[in-house]
């Protein structure tokens, strides 16, 4: 059953992929996530059932639009993708209990912020600040062992951001620096931190990856909110035993 429990999530977390993939486009731009339906940005062709299937349509349509052959972009199936991936992780890793409502939720605010942040440069508010007030109601309904360290980690994270942000007069943008206060809330202090040092890594590696492939400037700015999603969701599945392994190595 575990298996077919997991197939299950895995299907969801693709329908619900590809809706993240809406909202991420859409809210930034202050557009209505149900209307107009989904279309082709190219030809204005309504999309149909054929052309919205979750990572299988961006296959069997080879990237390209049924009408005009223009190209999709392939942030849409990839999202789709780490979306079901994600949601079978955390059923796989967490089972029926009330932590794994969490870990959906999480999950899918750092799906949604990665998707408008790779496209606009931009961690919507509208998106955020509400999800955030959920996750911070469920802090306190399932709490952290112990209970304060959710908000420690909360102050820690908005509070170092902000502070870097002070200190490179603007280097850090405000929807990164909100978004580690949400972090802290589901990771709490020692996850945050950890978090914190390792998108710094990663974002440091994929921004030069990007100044060889793209040949731009250092002053190019690169999108951090990808880094922060990637960082948060490995420490949220696997900190734990990243810090016991590095508290082992120290002793």
């Amino acid at each position: 059953m575990t298996i077919l429990y997991t197939i299950f999530f895995f299907i969801y977390g693709l329908v619900f992929g590809s809706f993240f993939n809406v909202v991420g486009l859409r809210v930034p731009k202050n557009e209505s996530i149900t209307h107009p339906p989904s279309h082709c940005t190219t030809c204005d062709r309504r999309l149909t059932a054929l052309d919205l299937i979750p990572v299988f349509s961006y296959l069997f349509l080879k990237g390209r639009c049924r009408t005009c052959g223009q190209k999709i972009h392939w942030v849409y199936p990839l999202m789709e993708l780490i979306t079901g991936i994600l949601f079978a992780l955390a059923y796989w890793q967490l089972g029926f209990t009330w932590e794994l409502v969490v870990a959906i939720i999480f999950v899918s605010l750092l799906v949604i912020i990665t998707v408008s942040d790779i496209a606009y440069m931009l961690i919507p508010d509208k998106v955020l600040l509400p999800v955030g007030a959920v996750l911070l109601i469920l802090r306190f309904l399932i709490p952290l062992d112990p209970w304060w360290d959710a908000l420690l980690g909360a102050v820690i994270g908005f509070g170092v951001l902000l502070l870097i942000a002070i200190v490179s007069k603007g280097g850090m943008g405000g929807g990164d620096i909100k978004l580690f206060l949400v972090i802290g809330l589901v990771l709490g202090f020692a996850g945050t931190l950890l978090t914190l040092f390792l998108s710094s890594f990663i974002g440091t590696v994929a921004g030069i990856i990007m100044l060889r492939i793209k040949k731009q400037g250092r002053k190019t700015p690169v999108p951090f909110g990808p880094s922060i999603a990637l960082a948060a969701i490995v420490v949220y599945f696997w900190g734990e035993a990243m810090l016991g392994w590095y508290f082992d190595f120290l002793t």
